[in-house]
């Protein structure tokens, strides 16, 4: 294993691990279930497999350089994480209710969390274009770029796939004390603060320019 690919690697598990809405909208869904957050971190590492792939095809480049599109990513990025935000304020403001059938109930929970985790990563118009700033820096000189770039972008999902999940796992571990009713919404009304000011941050900033 050469030094770039191991330098890459812990530039990569820092982005991966950093806490955003990638790791609250996981949380959120681990304290619903075990299942509902592995699910959710299955959706975003998903989302950085698309994002991967815009680098590695070159796609990345027109994002970057076509400010409209751009700023359309964001504003539906930011309008996303917002509408997560402030429906899990709304859950925490309510009384909660025991479903009436536990199965249906975690089978809806894994599809809302696969579908959250993906949406919320991909919609993040700041990856592509970081993949692309990236990427290149740890492709030596001579070497043939695109197996290179594959393998990198690669071991950016892989390491997504190891982190996640295992932030789901551990979240699901404390679930006896996470799911008490009083926990269970405090952890709502901290993930839904947490996502309504991500959300309304990136809404700013994308109609301040």
């Amino acid at each position: 294993m050469d030094g770039q690919l191991i330098a890459f690697i812990g530039v990569a598990a820092g982005m991966v691990a950093m806490p955003g809405a990638d790791f609250t909208v996981v949380v959120r869904n681990a304290v619903v279930s075990r299942r509902a957050g592995v699910a959710c971190a299955v959706g975003v590492a998903g989302g950085l497999l698309v994002h991967t792939a815009l680098a590695v095809a070159g796609l990345a480049a027109v994002l970057a350089t076509v400010p409209l599109l751009y700023r359309t990513l964001q504003i539906a990025g930011g309008a996303y994480v917002l509408y997560l935000g402030v429906r899990s304020l709304h859950a925490a403001l309510r009384p909660r209710a025991e479903p009436a059938d536990p199965r249906n109930a975690a089978s809806h929970g894994v599809g809302r969390g696969l579908r959250q985790g993906f949406l919320t990563n991909v919609l993040n118009p700041k990856a592509p274009v970081l993949f692309l700033s990236l990427l290149p820096q740890f492709v030596p000189d001579g070497a043939a770029v695109l197996p290179r770039t594959l393998l990198l972008a690669g071991t950016v999902v892989l390491l997504a796939l190891l982190w996640f999940p295992a932030v789901a796992l551990l979240v699901d571990r404390l679930g006896r004390w996470l799911r008490r009713p009083r926990t269970a919404r405090a952890v709502e009304g901290v993930s839904g603060g947490a996502l309504t000011t991500l959300g309304a941050a990136l809404l700013i900033r994308s109609t301040a320019h």
